[in-house]
């Protein structure tokens, strides 16, 4: 007849953050014995739930071992509560539960609520460091799962970011601009208030090229760019068309504010200074077409906005460049 193998011994992880919670302290000591005899070394021990709680705020542990039933908060209560700060937080905890709990319904509710495992008291000290180690791995997967899914989700929004950004002025693109037109178009019907669309080209920009090279051109699309920003407000939207083209969207609640200021204030700007390149300074003129919706009568659509704006344009190019057009 076969001999029964004695229990092989498990093997801590000593990097293990633990919190022992009962509000009895012989239970508290016996656990905690157990745990440094299995080769746990960084335990805390809590006389209430509360405690518990403090201590999580201070350094945070990768598994809690509580009793169920203890005054003012029992286990289901600190396990809401930890669940709740994890999800807050973006952690996990590992959460046993010591019970003398008959009957299986009290631990499927206890599962539910977020329960990893559950030990009958008197604890059996090998059992016990097992499931220790057990939701401890559960709680370093779970953690493990829940970085790669935070590093997922910004390398999303940068995916994002990159879609709606043209890549050399870091501007908004073409893309991004309808999309956000047609926000500010939707808020100016239902607020009365309203929308300046400004499309702006540089003069003989063909010739910046032809004559200086790409390179420096690129120059000046950055620069512009900067220097744009600079000028309207930080509410504004600067997007880059598609080549020397550039669209501004502001919102105002009187045509009449942004005739007198902002966009006199831009092409002033612009003629300003030259712009530092690496062929030298070179200055550049633009010409300007702005349209406007108040948000009262027929609002346009985002393309015939546009398509107003570029005709204000051309007509400021036909008329010498180098000015605004209305």
């Amino acid at each position: 007849m076969k001999k029964d193998r004695p229990a092989r011994a498990i093997t801590a992880s000593k990097d293990v953050e633990i919190i022992i919670v009962d509000d009895m302290q012989f239970s508290r000591v016996v656990v905690q014995a157990a745990l440094k005899k299995a080769g746990f070394i960084n335990i805390r021990v809590a006389s209430s739930a509360l405690q518990a709680l403090r201590m999580m705020e201070e350094k945070h542990a990768d598994v809690v071992l509580a009793d169920w039933v203890m005054p003012e908060m029992d286990g289901l209560q600190l396990t809401d509560t930890l669940r709740q700060r994890d999800e807050e937080r973006g952690e996990y905890t590992g959460i046993i539960l010591f019970t003398a709990q008959e009957g299986i319904e009290p631990l499927v509710e206890a599962f539910n609520r977020g329960v990893d495992d559950y030990i009958c008291k008197p604890p059996n000290p090998h059992e016990l460091a097992a499931r220790v180690n057990a939701a401890a791995r559960i709680a370093s997967l779970q953690n493990d799962l829940l970085e790669t899914s935070k590093q997922l989700e910004e390398t999303i929004r940068h995916l994002e970011d990159m879609a709606l950004t043209d890549p050399l002025t870091g501007a908004g693109n073409r893309r991004l601009l309808s999309r956000q037109l047609e926000q500010h178009l939707l808020d100016a019907t239902s607020r009365r208030g309203g929308v300046c669309f400004v499309m702006l080209d540089i003069d003989h920009f063909k010739k910046i090229n032809d004559t200086y090279g790409h390179d420096v051109g690129d120059e000046i699309l950055v620069g512009l760019t900067r220097r744009i920003r600079r000028t309207v407000r930080p509410t504004d939207l600067v997007a880059r068309m598609g080549g020397e083209e550039f669209g501004i969207i502001m919102h105002y609640t009187n045509p009449e504010n942004y005739k007198s200021t902002s966009l006199d204030r831009l092409l002033s700007s612009i003629n300003s200074r030259p712009f530092k390149t690496a062929a030298g300074e070179l200055s550049i003129t633009t010409s300007i077409g702005v349209c406007f919706y108040s948000g009262e009568g027929q609002q346009p659509s985002v393309q015939n906005l546009i398509k107003c704006a570029d005709e204000k344009l051309y007509q400021a190019k036909a008329n010498g460049r180098n000015q605004i057009v209305f």
